[in-house]
């Protein structure tokens, strides 16, 4: 397995470069991810990028003890950040990505004009949020500040989230924190925007009195659900849970052998004594 990250300050590095080195080098080990069938004694590579955890470590996973005896090679590209993956899959420099849900990846499709496919969720991080300034959302005051993602894609989760915990009301699909109603909104919180790879940063800020924080940043920080004060409930049909995707008519056998690998019973096994606390939970 081969594995590099990139974080923001690296987006310059990866564009036209990255994809004149990722098709230089195709073929180099193993046969090629486009047209190959897996073979285990010519295992077909299979760039794939993802967000550190808990997709690259579920990667991992499958590189260290399923992916070898199915013909394939995994080449893990860690990324920070949630545009990065998607424009080093539309440039061709990997071959997939796995860290998206459904919200988003529409989302992303229809705001940066993608044209991308996917598979089934493969597991779902609850969205939580968190405070430093008070221990129950009961303490909660009447226009306080809430710090949330300024991902449209994740923007209207986190707000039915805190729905769930009775402090909105009436949350549609395309909710937004600065345009609530004041129906929506009775309690007058505070809403501030700010990228999702922050806010478990952000939640030090004595002016911020909650936090709301994507499933794998504050597993990344070393936060539990145990710590959290919201969490959101993930029973019954949930469309957050994370698949893996690849450009649209490019579901390669290779591909399609890692999407199996990833709803093996296997990796089901690995998510739950991983996260047994469930800040991972299978979604197969």
């Amino acid at each position: 397995m081969q594995r590099t990250s990139f974080t923001r300050r690296g987006a310059l590095g990866v564009g036209a470069a990255a994809l004149a080195l990722a098709l230089s080098a195709c073929g180099a080990s193993g046969g090629d991810a486009t047209t190959a069938t897996p073979d285990p004694e010519n295992p077909v590579v299979v760039k794939v990028g993802a967000n550190p955890v808990p997709h690259a470590r579920i990667l991992e996973f499958v590189d260290e003890n399923l992916a070898q005896q199915a013909g394939i090679d995994l080449e893990i590209q860690e990324f920070d950040d949630y545009q990065l993956p998607n424009t080093a899959l539309d440039e061709g420099s990997i071959d997939a990505n796995f860290y998206m849900h459904g919200p988003f990846f529409e989302a992303q499709v229809r705001d940066r004009n993608l044209e991308m496919e996917h598979g089934e969720g493969v597991h779902i991080e609850p969205y939580a949020a968190f405070s430093r300034q008070i221990q129950s959302v009961d303490e909660l005051q009447d226009g306080a500040t809430i710090a949330i993602t300024n991902d449209p894609g994740n923007q209207p989760r986190a707000l039915k989230m805190l729905e769930q915990a009775g402090l909105l009301e009436g949350i549609e699909d395309d909710s937004a924190a600065l345009t609530l109603t004041d129906e929506q909104n009775p309690r007058g919180f505070s809403f501030e925007e700010n990228q999702p790879e922050i806010l478990v940063q952000i939640v030090d800020d004595p002016a911020v009195d909650l936090a709301i924080i994507n499933g794998n940043y504050f597993i990344q920080a070393g936060m539990k659900l145990d710590d959290a004060l919201v969490v959101e409930e993930i029973s019954g049909e949930n469309p957050y849970a994370n698949f893996l995707a690849w450009r649209e008519g490019e579901r390669t056998p290779a591909i399609e052998k890692l999407d199996e690998l990833l709803h093996s019973p296997e990796v089901k096994q690995y998510i739950e004594e991983t996260w047994p606390g469930g800040d991972v939970v299978p979604a197969f």
